[in-house]
């Protein structure tokens, strides 16, 4: 293994917190301040480590002209239809950012409405959002710079692709609802930030607007706002017959909501259809005053049921759909019927029932897989009005597949369909069922070579992410192939937290009961010693945001069972991560250190906190980015200098932080590969992979 210890020397402070009669040091505070000139200097020295480490790895080039080389082949997802019109999400192969295309048919020929890539040189402006409105005629989009969450709202007209003067600035965690004649749209925004707090202040005081076109933002209506609740959100959409304003009102990540509604075709008031905090409710369709939701509400796994707004009252709700030992994910109207797409043990099903809630049949998928949204858009969509369904399917080794279901047909066909130079026939892929520490049995999908020996010799990534009622379902990933190909065991595991089991499943992995997920890993990562997969030298894991914590947090509580460890934009430190942009938002699912019996489980298992000195530490490479405003890069900055300061091994911890960048959505192509490449990279070299299989 080649050796890393010649690290940048980092400042430590005698900066201490007082939690509760608990002192806590905090050395690195400082390191918070990402555009201090200290820390500016800091990420310099800590890059110019990390990065020519990486580049003399012998195999990086290699595995970097053969990622390209994989990456490489046209993309397509589900198309939407509004009006006369279909629109689609398409990348030829390795442009940067996928261009929003339109057609009159379903198969074409396709025409670009919109490229981001023209947008900025270097390809770091995405689209992150766009909605059409009803007729077809309009579009709404946002935009980002360099991996931003704030967005800036732009219309475009469909005929002419050209833009009109409206620009809506300082819009964050929104969608543009269009009104049914097309004059204009509600979204979702705050106030301007001042200078210095744009990319790390609070937000808070959502507020509800409606733009008509031609005016100014300076112009537009306030709606909705709550100053006595400023960590409400206000999501809008309109109601197929265009009658209602429909809110979706959050409060913070808590998968509870409340649904309010405003009449359009009068001068009316919201409506409180729900008024408590007590399940999560998703309007899925309307029968002129009836509405039809989605909710968990004494159900755990999820029903449909319909309410009267004229008569509201709980002992007046009817169950249309009820619950299942599935969970009931996705709801669609169509086709005068309900499209119900379904988790079943952490992989999907597509169910078809009648108005009436009796089933009328199921649409067949290729084999284990997902129907679920890998870019900006909803991969299942149907016209309330029309006899045709769009999904996009893909699974570990499936990629994206673009199907149209004809609902008078029965049938499915096949509209996209990529075609990638790799030999999806080497590979294979089965589901097992992990024991973790107190019994629960723990879905653990795996995937890899059919021709390896089960001689505990295999390199492994195990993934996981478990939180905020997130399921994690067999999807496709480019730059996981490369891992594949090169003989390594892909280990996904479907985590406690997530909504593979609907809310109970959630909550056994939330707050108190946090120690569950990383339990969980932990008695995956054993069980794939034990079933002779591989062994601790040779076994790496990985996640992303909350599944970076996770990673964290058993890499410092068990440093003896990992090779290596691939943190990446990770909320590190448990104490401060609501002090920070979004992220008073998540204390529903961890809790904060303000409440003492929360600062007590926090503290325990908080990553930062808990790194031992002179401990020896799996192999590191953090990632993370300078313009991460949701994961604000001061966690994965700290965690670095003290996981540096306090090993005692040669295996390098690393940090590789990526200027101009976000949390993850809307990274260029171009930036995505290289990283990916030094990734794998630094895999080949820490757990001593020979490279058999790449050409």
């Amino acid at each position: 293994m080649m050796k890393c210890t010649d690290y940048p020397n980092t400042k430590r402070t005698d900066q201490t917190d007082i939690y509760h009669g608990t002192i806590v040091a905090d050395p690195y505070r400082w390191l918070e301040d990402v555009d201090s000139v200290e820390t500016l200097e800091w990420i310099k020295k800590q890059n110019e480590v990390t990065f020519p480490f990486l580049g003399q790895i012998p195999s990086r080039d290699l595995i970097r002209n053969r990622l390209t080389e994989l990456w490489d082949f046209p993309k397509a997802y589900a198309p939407q239809k509004y009006g006369k019109q279909y629109f689609q999400m398409r990348n030829s192969g390795l442009q940067n950012q996928d261009i929003l295309d339109k057609a009159d048919s379903y198969d074409g020929p396709w025409q670009i409405l919109l490229d981001p890539n023209i947008l900025s040189e270097d390809g770091t402006v995405a689209l992150t959002s766009w909605n059409v409105s009803m007729d077809g005629t309009k579009l709404a989009y946002a935009t980002s710079m360099s991996g931003s969450d704030w967005l800036t709202w732009r219309v475009r007209e469909v005929s002419t692709g050209k833009d009109l003067p409206d620009v809506i600035k300082w819009s964050k965690f929104s969608e543009a609802a269009w009104l049914i004649d097309g004059s204009g749209f509600f979204y979702a925004g705050y106030d301007e930030p001042e200078e210095n707090e744009a990319y790390d202040g609070l937000n808070l005081n959502q507020k509800l607007y409606l733009h008509l076109l031609g005016f100014s933002q300076s112009e537009d209506k306030l709606i909705h706002q709550r100053p006595d609740q400023p960590e409400w959100g206000f999501s809008p959409k309109i109601s197929d017959d265009g009658a209602y304003l429909i809110l979706h009102v959050s409060q913070g990540t808590d998968t509870r909501n409340r649904l309010f509604f405003k009449p359009l075709n009068q001068d009316h008031e919201i409506v409180e259809l729900i008024s408590n905090l007590e399940a999560n409710y998703e309007f899925v369709g309307n029968d002129g005053t009836v509405f039809y939701l989605r909710t968990n509400f004494q159900a755990p796994r999820g029903k449909l049921i319909a309410i009267d707004t004229c008569k509201p009252q709980k002992e007046n709700w009817i169950t249309i759909i009820p619950e299942s030992k599935d969970v009931l994910e996705i709801v669609k109207m169509g086709n005068n019927q309900f499209v119900a797409l379904y988790l079943h043990d952490a992989f999907h099903q597509v169910r078809l029932f009648d108005f009436s809630g009796d089933p009328t049949g199921e649409i067949s998928l290729p084999t284990l897989g997902s129907i679920v949204s890998i870019n900006q858009n909803n991969d299942l969509y149907i016209n309330r009005y029309d006899n045709e369904l769009f999904f996009s399917f893909h699974s570990f080794a499936v990629p994206p597949t673009v199907f149209r279901y004809d609902f008078d047909k029965k049938s499915s066909q096949v509209i996209s369909a990529p075609e990638i130079i790799f030999d999806f026939g080497t590979l294979t892929t089965q589901q097992v069922f992990v024991t973790s520490k107190d019994g629960t049995q723990v879905p653990l999908f795996l995937i890899h070579r059919k021709d390896i020996t089960l001689n505990a010799e295999n390199p492994t990534l195990l993934y996981g992410y478990g939180g905020f009622n997130i399921p994690i379902t067999p999807t496709f990933s480019t730059s996981r192939l490369i891992w594949l190909e090169l003989g390594g065991v892909l280990a996904v595991a479907c985590l406690r937290g997530g909504s593979e089991y609907g809310e109970e499943w959630h909550q056994a992995g939330m707050l108190h009961n946090k120690q569950n997920v990383f339990d969980d890993f932990i008695s995956c990562a054993s069980y794939l010693s034990d079933m002779g997969y591989t062994r601790t030298s040779k076994l790496a894991i990985q996640g992303r945001s909350n599944g970076g914590l996770l990673v964290g947090a058993c890499m410092t509580q068990r440093p003896d069972l990992f090779g290596a460890a691939l943190p990446a934009v990770g909320v590190m430190d448990m104490l401060r991560f609501h002090k920070f942009t979004i992220g008073w938002a998540w204390v529903s699912d961890y809790g904060s250190s303000d409440d003492p019996d929360q600062f007590a489980t926090l503290y325990k298992y908080s990553p930062l906190h808990n790194i031992k000195s002179n401990m020896e530490y799996p192999a590191t490479l953090i990632t993370t980015a300078d313009h991460d405003d949701r994961v604000v890069p001061g966690h994965s900055f700290k965690f670095a200098a003290a996981l540096q300061a306090a090993q005692a091994d040669d295996a390098p911890i690393l940090i590789r932080i990526q200027t101009k960048a976000g949390h993850g959505f809307g990274k260029p192509t171009s930036l995505l590969i290289e990283e990916e490449a030094d990734i794998w990279a630094f895999l080949v070299q820490v757990l001593g992979i020979e490279i058999k299989y790449m050409d």
